[in-house]
């Protein structure tokens, strides 16, 4: 199968679909992990998988996701707590996984940076302790509130918890008047054995591990019981503050130890590369003996002015990297496989499993890929596993790479009962009926029931009103399956929400008077239903849920289009698949071919435009905004870099260019307005001379937008 296949081998049909699973599998891996704080599968192989993920989408940048996880931070904030938005975001890390990662890591900081391999560049490394994000915010040396990472930039508010944290300070000295400390909340091993035995005891609830138990006492409703578990809390990080802590990351640290934060006295200062790697290598060899959890080294650069010029990608800042512990395995048996069916209809098997304990994680289900993996070969027909087929009964070999979702990677056969009978993987939709195709060149069969498939139309909706999409509050997955099987209360399709409230006063049983519902309950959700009839038009682009078409690619599409009027119109112009409105939506860096067919595709299919229109009716789309760059010279124009730039980098150069309203592209045609040619500029340059575009040197690029930026 795809993910077998080595990402410079992919065809571009394989490359799709293999981010289509990804996106699946690290998603749910999201919210078991980062909001139900119950994850299914190893912080090992999520990030194995998010690795992987990356590796296509740099291959293939075309295909890259409107739902990327590439640009996601932890997950969804439960509405059990008030929220809070972070000043400053709160981002996650890269990861390196070997020696040649730390060695590139180095090498791309200071290719960024213009620095020279053989000049001094210091870094800080610290353990990477496996516990909850916490930022705590104090004014004027009070502490004010403290708050979760949530999804990077929305927390959930538990600072009556944190307060009972016997080392999170409640005053602070000589501290600048606004200071956001961020840190870890951890349970150190001891203790979390003794929590467990005396939930034992008393009947209550076993956690799977030392993390879990942090985040599910940080995260109670009553601060008691938080107060009853033994928390610690590590500092090693800051949001916004009035003033600097210091000059350099580990001078900042040491600051907050003074100020008495708890910091990690294993953190160190290293010169390059080789220093790093030899004191990830001394922590490790105390992982045993720590007494808490840990699952890596955070490597940081030391000097905050180059931390400040290096910046941030979407999710993740440049000048930090977490060198991650390798994977654990185990054995179990498995007892049933269970066939899943997604948003888009993919059949998805699922084993389910003698709970076993995985890298410290109980696991009691694993993916099985598709029907290919199952039998016991890849995608192009090649044995994997030898040959080995796997079936219900077997006793199979559990891994957690990177401590993400579980898999199985082989079979014991010597312990196969005689009566085994191979998997007949289904050719049937288990919810619908429907028959599951799997056409040529994909990886899954596919129910072909469509919007009469329950399963399919359920998935929909759940992402319909997700966070990124319309995010009603208290319509939340729960609530979506109860309405979805309401003779009464039907909820079948998007539009179906906003006549909720006149159904429901035209029914004789109203919504409050039922089973965990009450007035004050039935009253807040019709308001937050009324309160998402104005929606921007990239949240709802994303929200209709169309193959291929993320978050992302919901922003860029409204930022292209601006309204909703124009972009229906250019669907529909766009139909078959020819025309100026087809070749504006594919010219559109980080469409591409796929996506732009699925969009027109179901823009054109009679059912799911009704749906669409029907929906819009009820709503206020409000068109895109656009950045003031009236004063600039650049603004809308489409600029490309071709040659070797001498004054600045490739990536400063687009970021500037972008920040300045211009759209940078990697290709030259009749629409590009400016080409920056540096040394060494070849088939680019030459194609703009043949179609007249303006061509410039760096330095009067430069020349250019420092005029622009005054």
């Amino acid at each position: 199968m795809d993910q077998f296949v080595p990402v410079s081998e992919l065809t571009e049909d394989q490359a799709r679909k293999e981010l289509a699973r990804l996106a699946l599998q690290l998603n749910d891996a999201n919210t078991q992990y980062h909001t139900d704080d119950a994850p299914v599968i190893s912080d090992a192989e999520y990030d194995a998988l998010k690795r992987r993920n990356l590796a296509v989408e740099t291959a293939f940048p075309n295909l890259k996701r409107a739902d990327s996880p590439s640009d996601k931070i932890g997950g969804s904030v439960s509405e059990s707590f008030s929220k809070i938005t972070h000043t400053v975001r709160m981002l996650s890390l890269g990861n390196a996984f070997n020696d040649e990662d730390v060695t590139e890591f180095d090498t791309r900081i200071r290719k960024y940076l213009g620095i020279e391999i053989s000049a001094k560049l210091d870094y800080t490394a610290e353990p990477k302790i496996d516990g909850l994000s916490l930022s705590l915010r104090y004014e004027n040396g009070t502490l004010i509130h403290a708050v979760t990472r949530g999804d990077g930039e929305v927390g959930e508010n538990v600072t009556n918890n944190a307060r009972t944290i016997p080392n999170i300070p409640q005053q602070v000295k000589n501290a600048p008047a606004v200071m956001e400390i961020r840190g870890e909340v951890y349970m150190s091993h001891a203790d979390f054995h003794t929590l467990n035995k005396r939930q034992e005891e008393k009947g209550g609830k076993l956690f799977a591990n030392p993390r879990n138990a942090a985040a599910g006492s940080l995260r109670q409703l009553d601060a008691n019981i938080t107060a009853s578990r033994p928390l610690e809390f590590f500092a090693y990080a800051w949001g916004e503050l009035s003033e600097p802590l210091a000059d350099t990351q580990s001078k900042a640290v040491a600051r907050m130890a003074d100020m008495g934060f708890s910091t990690n006295p294993l953190m160190q200062t290293c010169n390059g590369p080789k220093a790093l790697i030899a004191h990830y290598k001394t922590i490790e060899e105390q992982r045993a003996t720590l007494g808490y959890d840990i699952d890596g080294v955070v490597y940081k650069v030391d000097d905050l002015s180059l931390q400040n010029r290096l910046g941030f990608r979407s999710t993740t800042p440049r000048w930090a990297v977490a060198h991650k512990f390798p994977a654990e395995i185990a054995h179990t048996r498995l007892e049933a496989i269970e066939i899943q069916v997604g948003r888009t209809g993919a059949l998805s098997p699922v084993a389910r499993l003698t709970p076993v304990t995985v890298g410290g994680v109980v696991v009691s289900n694993a993916t099985l890929h598709n029907e290919d993996y199952i039998v016991g070969r890849d995608s192009k027909g090649m044995p994997i596993r030898e040959g080995r087929d796997i079936r219900v009964g077997d006793w199979v070999e559990v891994y957690r790479a990177g401590d993400v979702i579980p898999k199985i990677r082989d079979v014991d056969i010597s312990k196969r009962a005689d009566d085994s009978q191979p998997y007949v993987f289904p050719t049937i939709c288990p919810d619908c009926g429907s028959p599951a195709i799997r056409e040529d060149g994909d990886s899954v069969a596919r129910c072909t029931g469509g919007l009469i498939c329950p399963a399919q139309a359920v998935e929909r909706l759940k992402h319909f009103v997700s966070r990124g999409a319309f995010d009603i509050e208290g319509l939340g997955n729960k609530q979506i399956e109860m309405f979805f099987d309401d003779e009464n209360l039907l909820i079948k399709e998007p539009s179906d929400i906003f006549t909720l409230e006149t159904r429901d006063t035209a029914n004789f049983t109203k919504l409050k008077n039922r089973e965990g519902w009450g007035d004050k309950s039935a009253t807040n959700l019709f308001a937050a239903i009324n309160e998402k009839r104005v929606i921007p038009l990239n949240k709802l682009i994303f929200a209709l849920g169309i193959r291929h078409v993320g978050d992302t690619t919901g922003s860029l599409l409204a930022k292209n289009y601006q309204s909703w009027d124009a972009f229906a119109a250019a669907m529909d112009a766009a139909k078959d698949h020819e025309g100026e409105a087809w070749d504006t939506l594919n010219a559109i860096d980080g469409v591409g071919s796929v996506m732009a067919t699925t969009l027109v595709d179901s823009f054109d299919a009679p059912e799911t435009r009704a749906a669409i229109d029907r929906l819009v009716a009820h709503l206020d789309i409000h068109d895109v905004v656009q950045t003031d760059t009236s004063d600039s010279a650049v603004a809308g124009k489409i600029v490309v870099f071709t040659g070797t730039l001498e004054r600045m980098t490739r990536a400063e150069a687009k970021d500037r260019a972008e920040t300045l309203g211009a759209k940078v592209s990697g290709s030259v045609s009749k629409k590009t307005d400016i080409v920056v040619a540096g040394p060494g500029a070849g088939s680019k340059e030459k194609k703009a001379k043949e179609l007249g575009v303006t061509l410039m040197t760096e330095d009067e690029w430069l020349a250019l937008i420092n005029e622009t930026s005054g």
